[in-house]
């Protein structure tokens, strides 16, 4: 069976991305762990490895144009990503030639659209962030109360506060100055959650926040199932929704979050029904185009496909650079 694939990214948190409904017959869950093995590895993969595999599949019910699966870089499977939801509107986009539509996700379908691009010939689309939770059984975690917002958690901390909530993948967030952002106690916390703990039994995405101004973060995460990420979509929502809610933000207002990939914009929206949701905007990245046998992949040979690089990542460069 022959596949094509390609590389893509949102701010740096890269996938490889894969139409399984263009293929003779849907993937087994052998052979997307075999993809994934091999792809994926950041030592051994193809391309540097990545993140993770987006998967796009028949819908199971509804109107939306397609399912999104994210396959973790360690083989989990995410709830949703929403630098990878920007890449595949922007493939899907593409394919059915619209500018708007929704993307079905595990916990709900998601609005995506075409957005004004950030710099020239850098494709950005802005994607819906939804459901909001912040009760424990959707983290889940185990709390003497129902929720964690702007708390000290003594097993991680005697000075952090930390908030825990779900967009709908798992977050637990805390502001910091600079110097903690980058120490060394962001990385024993967050290993510390995503190991064998009492309060996290399935561990969860960890994301340090620096208030840089006025509706401006910049969010470094370590996200469950990859480890430190140059970027993580529903982080960088859950974080701009927190500075909302703790630190006199404005709903409605963009905010420009900052991350080691690049930058998005964020808008966080309250519902009187539903509650929370956000709007990520930002880019939607296609690095490389990838054709080859499915045996080719799976068995990482690697020097058998086609591989056909685009001019893209020189453009996204060109836009980080102006905007340090």
């Amino acid at each position: 069976m022959n596949v094509t694939m390609q590389k893509v990214h949102g701010s740096e948190n890269d996938f490889f991305l894969i139409d399984e409904t263009k293929l003779e017959r849907p993937f087994t869950e052998k052979e997307i762990n075999d993809l994934r093995t091999y792809l994926s590895n950041r030592e051994t993969g193809l391309l540097n490895g990545s993140d993770g595999l987006l998967l796009v599949e028949k819908v199971d019910k509804g109107t939306s144009l397609a399912k999104m699966r994210v396959i973790n870089n360690d083989g989990s499977e995410a709830s949703m990503c929403g630098n990878g939801l920007r890449t595949v509107a922007r493939y899907l986009a593409e394919k059915y030639d619209k500018k708007s539509f929704t993307v079905e996700t595990m916990f709900a379908d998601l609005k995506v659209r075409q957005a004004s691009p950030f710099a020239e010939q850098v494709a950005t689309y802005q994607v819906e962030i939804s459901p909001v939770r912040f009760e424990a059984a959707a983290i889940p975690m185990e709390t003497k109360n129902n929720t964690i917002i702007n708390e000290v958690i003594p097993e991680l901390s005697s000075e952090l506060k930390f908030s825990a909530v779900a967009v709908p993948n798992p977050h637990l967030i805390s502001f910091v100055d600079h110097q903690t952002l980058m120490g060394k106690e962001f990385e024993q916390i967050a290993t510390y959650v995503n190991g064998n703990n009492p309060i996290f039994p399935d561990g969860v995405n960890v994301s340090f926040v620096e208030i840089l101004g006025e509706n401006e973060l910049f969010v470094r995460t370590f996200e469950r199932g990859v480890g430190f990420t140059n970027a993580c979509g529903t982080a960088m929502c859950a974080s701009s929704l927190m500075y909302v809610l703790l630190n006199n933000g404005e709903f409605n207002e963009t905010i420009t979050v900052k991350n080691a990939g690049g930058m998005v914009k964020t808008i966080v929206h309250e519902d009187d029904s539903d509650g929370y949701w956000m709007e990520l905007i930002g880019n939607a990245t296609v690095t490389h185009l990838i054709s080859g046998a499915l045996s080719d992949f799976t068995e990482g040979h690697f020097e058998k496909l086609m591989i056909k690089e685009t001019s893209e990542q020189a453009n996204y460069t060109a836009f980080l650079e102006a905007i340090k």
